[in-house]
């Protein structure tokens, strides 16, 4: 029979007890790190669309919607038109998980996206 000391008992219950936390909140913070990383793919897509748009002569608001409807909500486009060539940018901000993780700042992902004019 095996015997365990009065302050042993309740041990294994105290440290799931802390650590039963700390799993949720590293869990949270990959899934927030999942979030900005589809973010960046999502305005990689959005200025490298819009630059298309405007390289082969269509009108710049046409050029912003595309990149807009791509992008993720609330995000900023900026278009820079050049003789030869357009530069895109899309930038936006991904805000960091609730809960524990609430204090956290938001993250902003940005990207520029360069296309040569092609001749009409």
């Amino acid at each position: 029979m095996v015997r365990r000391a009065r302050g042993e008992a309740g041990a294994a219950t105290a440290e799931l007890a802390l650590g039963i936390p700390l799993l949720v909140a590293l869990t949270a913070g990959l899934v927030w790190m999942l979030a900005v990383g589809a973010a960046q793919v999502r305005v990689i897509d959005a200025s490298r669309e819009a630059a298309r748009v405007v390289a082969r002569g269509d009108d710049v608001a046409a050029a912003e919607a595309v990149a807009l409807r791509i992008a993720p909500d609330g995000a900023r486009v900026r278009v820079a038109l050049g003789d030869a060539q357009v530069v895109v940018t899309t930038s936006a901000r991904v805000r960091g998980p609730g809960g524990l993780l609430g204090a956290l700042p938001g993250v902003t992902v940005t990207s520029d996206a360069v296309a040569t004019v092609e001749d009409s």
